[in-house]
């Protein structure tokens, strides 16, 4: 696996896909302190210096160890807007697997954004840092997750049932992931 982030930024068809720099802040701060964001990610939103310091980790990542997370800025091209956030995490070095995710404001939702900000960093990780198996994890309430995932032809490969609890309440999780060599049939 290759550890250099060189490759970014990353250009698709509306995004820019790159590096947080310490000016994101008040826009990342906009979305992430919203509970309505964190109502899949199992947390409560972070608020005043606990969201601060979750943004430095962002803007300075390391991507070296199991459990690493590379996070990038999705940004709308035609008018420089942070639009959201996707994520890799490595889960598993020796494995040569990683973790997608993505989180983005709920105002630009319904516009394709997550799917070609996702397609991008699947690509990336398998073409850039030589990842074997990419995976997600995601509630199966999150229909909309459901759909970006099934869009990009990942497989479903588990439904966990009740297997986290968040406020009292029982969740269960979709596994969804897609390997390098399925990757690249379907790119081509």
């Amino acid at each position: 696996m290759k550890s250099d982030t060189s490759s970014i930024p990353i250009t698709t068809e509306r995004l820019l896909i790159r590096k947080f720099t310490a000016d994101d802040f008040s826009s990342y701060a906009a979305y992430r302190s919203r509970s309505d964001v964190y109502r899949y990610l199992y947390a409560a939103p972070p608020k005043g210096v606990e969201l601060e310091r979750k943004f430095l980790k962002v803007v300075e990542p390391t991507f070296e160890q199991n459990g690493d997370a590379y996070r990038l800025a999705v940004v709308r091209q035609s008018d420089k807007v942070l639009l959201g956030d996707v994520v890799l995490k490595l889960a598993d070095k020796a494995a040569l697997q990683a973790e997608v995710g993505y989180v983005f404001n709920p105002e630009y939702a319904g516009q394709g954004y997550a799917s070609e900000a996702v397609e991008a960093v699947i690509d990336l990780g398998f073409r850039h840092f030589e990842f074997h198996r990419i995976f997600a994890r995601l509630d199966t309430a999150n229909t909309a997750s459901v759909r970006v995932m099934e869009r990009l032809g990942l497989r479903r490969e588990a439904h966990l049932i009740e297997n986290d609890r968040f406020n009292g309440v029982w969740v269960s999780e979709y596994i969804y992931a897609v390997l390098a060599l399925e990757w690249a049939r379907r790119i081509g």
